[in-house]
């Protein structure tokens, strides 16, 4: 049976700040990540997706946890062919490689010259380099978005991104469902050749982005997440983080996951369980739930 950590995404989201969870001494980040770290084992860094962290928040991650706790880091949002814009690039890239960039809006990776391009892998890298000197890197998390169909060029984009991060573990999350319908098998076999994980997901069901709950470990490590199951919002332009993951699961909903994961153990080294529906306390509520249904303690 592999190790089993539980714990949530963004834990410094407003609504957590301004629920119970946190006691009135924990009023510093470095106090609420110790608390935190106090509670659960392991954390999602959602920030990296869109700015590279600080020298700062670097040492306050690494230093504000104990031996043992680690944090799956999301890469950032070029990589995985999502916009970002050109003031979130880092400072020392705009100026460097600004007068080279036609969009001054959004950027996607193809506007950036392909020493830029190397540049921003690299220091994500030296980043995730920092977490597993210290012991602390779970995985490094790639997001695509929906429009990121199964077809041969989105497998050869994943391969390179895999290439990049030859050295660490790197686990998958789709958000459109043909990877794990139609394209399945093709998907599940591309993955386990190519040693990345699978991010196993349960979201709202019957959309035309939904992926299917699939339970499947394709590489050492096994990561599933939950987004909660608001279909009201899931697809509403607009709608913000806050509306569209919100959602607090009942214990009959996390009863359907609690054999599958432990099913998945049996073939993974280790597995995370990361939640991420992200409104008020409910995704600390739902962690702390699926421990005793998992029997962790």
């Amino acid at each position: 049976m592999s190790r089993i950590l539980v714990g949530i995404s963004s834990w410094a989201d407003p609504g957590i700040l301004q629920s119970d969870f946190y006691t009135p001494q924990a009023k510093t980040p470095e106090a609420r990540l110790r608390y935190y770290a106090s509670r659960f084992p392991v954390a999602e860094i959602d920030s990296t997706y869109h700015f590279f962290p600080t020298q700062r928040n670097l040492s306050l991650w690494l230093e504000s946890t104990p031996k043992g706790f680690v944090f799956d880091v999301k890469a950032y949002s070029l990589f995985t062919g999502q916009p970002t814009k050109f003031t979130a690039l880092p400072r020392t890239l705009r100026e460097k490689y600004g007068g080279q960039i036609d969009a001054k809006g959004n950027v996607y990776l193809h506007h950036l010259p392909e020493a830029a391009v190397d540049e921003l892998w690299e220091i994500f890298i030296r980043a995730a380099e920092s977490f597993r000197t210290a012991g602390k890197l779970g995985a490094l998390l790639l997001q695509f978005p929906p429009c990121f169909h199964s077809e041969p060029r989105n497998f050869d984009d994943i391969a390179r991104c895999r290439e990049r991060l030859s050295q660490f573990p790197v686990a998958v999350e789709f958000r459109t469902g043909s990877w794990l319908d139609e394209h399945r098998k093709e998907t599940l076999k591309f993955l386990r050749e190519h040693g990345i994980s699978l991010v196993c997901v349960d979201e709202p069901q019957g959309l035309k982005s939904s992926v299917s709950p699939v339970a499947e470990v394709t590489a050492p490590f096994a990561m599933v997440r939950f987004h909660g199951r608001n279909r009201e919002n899931w697809e509403r332009g607009g709608s913000d983080a806050t509306e569209k993951f919100d959602y607090l699961y009942n214990e009959d909903e996390l009863k359907e996951w609690a054999p599958k994961i432990l099913s998945m153990a049996k073939s993974a080294r280790e597995l995370h369980v990361i939640f991420k529906n992200k409104h008020a306390d409910y995704p600390v509520r739902n962690a702390i739930q699926m421990k005793e249904l998992l029997g962790i303690t």
